[in-house]
């Protein structure tokens, strides 16, 4: 693996992951082109290909993170998100968990559409198995110090367990809580990168920070102009990242590099 890490590769992401050996890395993050939003200069990709590679060369305790969303044609939702995350799970990879971006800065509809705004995007968490590594993001409590009342908790018929109630009784809302699965992000990044699709450093930092450790590797098959390579770096992770199109992957080495110097 020594000549992947900390590089970026040009070439088809299926034929490249099949020269890594099993279980070899530790994270993916990335957002795949979908549907038919973005032409990306006419590639194509194979998608149930890429799934199974990412399943064979993920880790035991490893995590896939399928940043993605469904074009509407014809007055319909695509549905290929759900379509994919269902495939990751035929593959071997458990859903851990259904996150979502929620953009703080939407792009708002043409109103012949006769929908509300869309600004969101599925953040699929795939793990190998249960996660080895979960960190925290962790935000202030608005309830802090306060007792918190007693709860319920009920067993699969209804019925009240008494013992998990008295338990909660009197206990204080501590300062910090982890975040919930939905995460409010402006599209905002650098504007002077010529990539039609990029998204949010913090987007990749949060997974990156959230799923991985110091020293960990971090692969994204769809490395576009850098994003997550980039993130990789500023937290002390390796990175691998593989684009089929030369320009981005020239585009993708300069984000790092300066992001090293």
């Amino acid at each position: 693996m020594e000549k992947y890490i900390n590089e970026i590769i040009c070439g088809d992401n299926v034929e490249v992951l099949r020269e890594f050996p099993d279980e070899s890395i530790d994270l993916t993050v990335t957002s795949p082109p979908y549907d038919n939003l973005r032409t990306y200069n006419g590639f194509e990709w194979d998608f149930e290909g890429l799934a199974q590679e990412l399943y064979r060369v993920t880790k035991d305790g490893g995590v896939v993170v399928w940043v993605v969303n469904d074009a509407t044609v014809n007055g319909s939702e695509t549905g290929t998100s759900f379509k994919q995350a269902l495939y990751f799970k035929d593959v071997g990879f458990n859903i851990h968990d259904t996150m979502i971006w929620r953009k703080t800065n939407p792009i708002p509809n043409d109103p012949r559409q006769n929908q509300y705004i869309q600004c969101f995007e599925y953040m699929f968490v795939f793990s190998n198995g249960s996660p080895s590594t979960c960190n925290y993001l962790m935000e202030e409590s608005k309830l802090a110090g306060v007792v918190a009342g007693q709860g319920t908790a009920r067993r699969p018929d209804g019925s009240v367990r008494i013992d998990r109630v008295e338990k909660r009784r009197g206990s204080q809302v501590n300062k910090l809580k982890p975040l919930s699965n939905i995460w409010d992000i402006s599209t905002s990044t650098e504007r002077d990168i010529s990539h039609p699709a990029m998204y949010p450093n913090r987007v990749a930092s949060n997974h990156i920070v959230s799923w991985s450790n110091p020293g960990d590797i971090v692969l994204d098959p769809f490395i576009g102009s850098g994003t997550t390579a980039k993130m990789a770096v500023l937290n002390d992770r390796k990175y691998i990242g593989i684009d089929i199109s030369e320009e981005y992957c020239n585009l993708a080495r300069k984000r790092v590099s300066e992001a090293i110097n």
